[in-house]
C-alpha cells in the first residue's frame, strides 16, 4: 500500500495501514510518493495478494491510468487492485468516479471518509474470505 504519485499525504493511508494490521494482515507500507513501478516491484517481491492505492491530490486517474495492464505484464493478473480518497480534481457523482476507476481494472473504489473497518470487511468479504484475513 501507498499513495501514488506525487502526493505526500500519508495520515489516512497509516491508518488503514494500523487497521489491516490489526486485522491480521501482512501490510508493506511504500509511504508517499509511489510510482506504479514502485508498487508492481513491491508486490511481486513480496508475493502480494493485493495493491492498495491512496491518493489526495485528485490526480489518481492520470497517476493510476495504465497500473493493471503493468500489474497483468509483471504476472500480477489476479492481484486485487483497490484505490481510494480524493480521485477526481473536479466535483462529479461518486458513481462516475467509481465507474472511471473499475474501467481502468480496479477492484474496489473507495470515496473520501470511507472507514478502515469498511476496507477490513471488503477484504474478508470480497476478495480473501476470512481465512486470509486470519493469516
Amino acid at each position: 500500500m501507498g499513495v501514488i504519485g506525487e502526493d505526500v499525504h500519508v495520515v489516512g493511508i497509516r491508518i488503514l495501514e494500523y487497521a489491516l494490521s490489526d486485522a491480521g494482515y501482512k501490510v508493506v507500507s511504500l509511504g508517499a510518493q509511489v510510482s506504479q513501478e514502485e508498487f508492481i516491484e513491491a508486490a511481486v517481491e513480496t508475493k502480494a495478494d493485493g495493491i492498495l492505492v491512496s491518493s489526495f491530490s485528485g490526480h489518481a486517474e492520470h497517476l493510476a491510468s495504465g497500473l493493471r495492464g503493468k500489474c497483468d505484464e509483471a504476472g500480477l493478473n489476479k492481484i486485487v487492485l483497490l484505490i481510494g480518497g480524493f480521485l477526481a480534481l473536479e466535483q462529479k457523482p461518486w458513481q462516475e468516479v467509481e465507474k472511471k476507476y473499475k474501467e481502468m481494472g480496479f477492484n474496489g473504489v473507495y470515496p473520501p471518509g470511507t472507514t478502515p473497518t469498511k476496507v477490513v470487511e471488503d477484504l474478508q468479504q470480497k476478495y480473501f474470505g476470512p481465512k486470509e484475513a486470519a493469516r
